[in-house]
C-alpha cells in the first residue's frame, strides 16, 4: 500500500498507482502529480457510454475503441485515463496505451471541468494526440467541442450544442450529436 507521507518527498509514479486501493476513484499522474477523482455521476456516465457505442459502431478494423479505466501510459510520471479513447490496434498492449491516442475524449463531471478543458487538454497537446474532445452533459444544453492538433498547439475545429449535429473526420469519419449522448436521462 502506498503510504502518502511517504511520498511527500518525491514525485508520484506508475508504480505508486498500480498501489492505489480499487476504492471506485479514478486516479491519474500529470509530471507526478496525483490526480484524483470520484466516481462520476448518471449524466457522465451516459454520455461517456452513448459515444463509446457510436465511435465503436464507426470504428475501421485497424483501430479501437476503449473506455476508462483503461490507461495512456506515457512514462513513470504520467498515465491518464480518458473517458473514451480510440488507439491503432497494433499500439494497445493489454495493460495499457504506451503512446498517444488517435482521439481522447473526456466528460465534464461538477469536480472536473476545470481540468479537462485546461489541465488535460494542455496535457494531451503536450503528448501530441491529434485530437481532443471535451463533452459537457449538461441537461438542456449538452456541448461538444472538438479540438485537433495543428503543430504543436490545439485549434478548436467545432463546437456544437444540443440537437445540432457535428461531422467529425478525425481519426475516422462518425456523426456526433451532443442531445443524443444524454437522451438515455429521459423516461
Amino acid at each position: 500500500m502506498v503510504v502518502v507521507s511517504d511520498l511527500a518527498s518525491r514525485p508520484f509514479t506508475v508504480t505508486d498507482l498500480e498501489e492505489m486501493p480499487d476504492d471506485g476513484r479514478r486516479y491519474e499522474l500529470i509530471d507526478g502529480e496525483l490526480l484524483v477523482s470520484p466516481a462520476p455521476g448518471w449524466a457522465h456516465q451516459e454520455a461517456a457510454n452513448t459515444l463509446y457505442m457510436i465511435l465503436r459502431a464507426a470504428c475501421p478494423r485497424d483501430l479501437r475503441v476503449l473506455a476508462a479505466p483503461f490507461a495512456v501510459r506515457m512514462n513513470r510520471f504520467n498515465e491518464l485515463q480518458p473517458d473514451v479513447l480510440v488507439a491503432r490496434f497494433a499500439d494497445l498492449t493489454e495493460q495499457n496505451l504506451p503512446q498517444a491516442p488517435l482521439l481522447a475524449v473526456e466528460v465534464i463531471s461538477p469536480s472536473s471541468g476545470l481540468h479537462d478543458s485546461s489541465l488535460k487538454r494542455a496535457v494531451y497537446e503536450r503528448m501530441g494526440v491529434p485530437a481532443y474532445w471535451i463533452v459537457d452533459p449538461t441537461r438542456g444544453r449538452p456541448r461538444l467541442t472538438a479540438l485537433e492538433l495543428e503543430g504543436v498547439c490545439y485549434r478548436e475545429v467545432a463546437a456544437v450544442t444540443g440537437s445540432e449535429g457535428w461531422n467529425a473526420t478525425r481519426p475516422f469519419p462518425v456523426q456526433v450529436v451532443p442531445a443524443d449522448l444524454i437522451a438515455g436521462l429521459q423516461p
